[in-house]
């Protein structure tokens, strides 16, 4: 068992900091709005056998952590906890590890991990997937860039939150991965959202049509867990429009940057512009259905 700290409770981070307090680690929480630290010390307290605390600043909650986790929200939210006026680097122990399960450029990737290496710190950076349910059901994806000693000692921890863990290269290499995944994710809710509108346009019961053929080769994760919603015209749960265009977005300047083309990421990127119009902003991204169905 370990002394953790874990920076940022939104969320995904609220419940994978609560993950790791189960597992029997002692946990330091830090929250930009300090009130939610004290309430998640709060609903965890009755934990056996661990210390939880709430500290006042991101060096505060790093003090004394071997593994510092951290889930924010962009790349400026990374530097500023971590070498910021009060970031975590400075008050590190050295040998300890920063593992970032933000979603960020893999640009932020590297010059952190330069700052941590120079800190006498370890760096993993590791976004995840599996939205707020996988973090709430500990069965998160966990894609991984950094050093083999790092993500090795990191890596049963972060287990606490994870069905999957693995290590795919250097720093930024996690970051690149859920790129990736982006990509994917994308592309699959854009073709689900035609075929749910041909199929109720086609006058045929769609639950019915997608009972079918999420048998064969159509089946996809969003369609076992989006597609029912997605006919009811519901969306308040999940992954949010917002945070799907910033990841759009890191992703086509790194493809741009690497003189790649993704042209039916950039169209989806703006048919996501499209629900944000309509309101769509904190809907789940399955709400691109609503350019068809209002």
């Amino acid at each position: 068992m370990a002394n953790v700290a874990f920076i940022g409770l939104g969320v995904m981070g609220y419940p994978m900091a609560g993950h790791l307090a189960k597992a029997g680690h002692n946990v330091t929480v830090y929250n930009r709005t300090g009130a939610k630290a004290e309430q998640w010390v709060e609903d965890y307290a009755d934990t056996e056998g661990v210390e939880l605390f709430a500290a006042p600043t991101p060096a505060g909650a790093a003090a004394d952590a071997d593994i510092v986790f951290a889930c924010v929200g962009a790349d400026k939210d990374v530097a500023e906890i971590c070498i910021g006026e009060e970031g975590a680097f400075g008050a590190m122990k050295k040998g300890a590890i920063f593992v970032d399960h933000t979603t960020a450029s893999a640009e932020c990737a590297h010059a952190m991990a330069a700052a941590a290496k120079e800190a006498g710190v370890g760096f993993v950076d590791a976004p995840v997937s599996g939205g707020e349910a996988g973090a709430v059901n500990g069965v998160l994806t966990v894609m991984c860039g950094g050093d083999t000693a790092s993500f090795e000692t990191a890596e049963p921890v972060m287990q606490a939150y994870a069905k999957s863990v693995k290590l795919l290269g250097e720093a930024g290499s996690g970051q690149l991965a859920k790129m990736v995944n982006q990509i994917c994710i994308a592309g699959v809710v854009q073709g689900l959202s035609e075929a749910l509108h041909f199929a109720m346009e086609a006058g045929l019961d769609a639950k019915a049509v997608v009972d079918v053929i999420s048998k064969g080769a159509a089946q996809s994760w969003q369609m076992e867990n989006r597609a029912s919603t997605m006919i009811d015209g519901e969306f308040d749960f999940g992954f949010a429009v917002d945070w799907m265009r910033k990841d759009l977005g890191i992703v086509l300047g790194e493809a741009n940057g690497m003189g790649v083309s993704l042209p039916l990421t950039a169209l989806v990127d703006q048919f996501y512009c499209d629900v944000q119009k309509m309101g769509g902003n904190r809907q789940d991204t399955s709400s691109l259905i609503r350019r068809f169905r209002g």
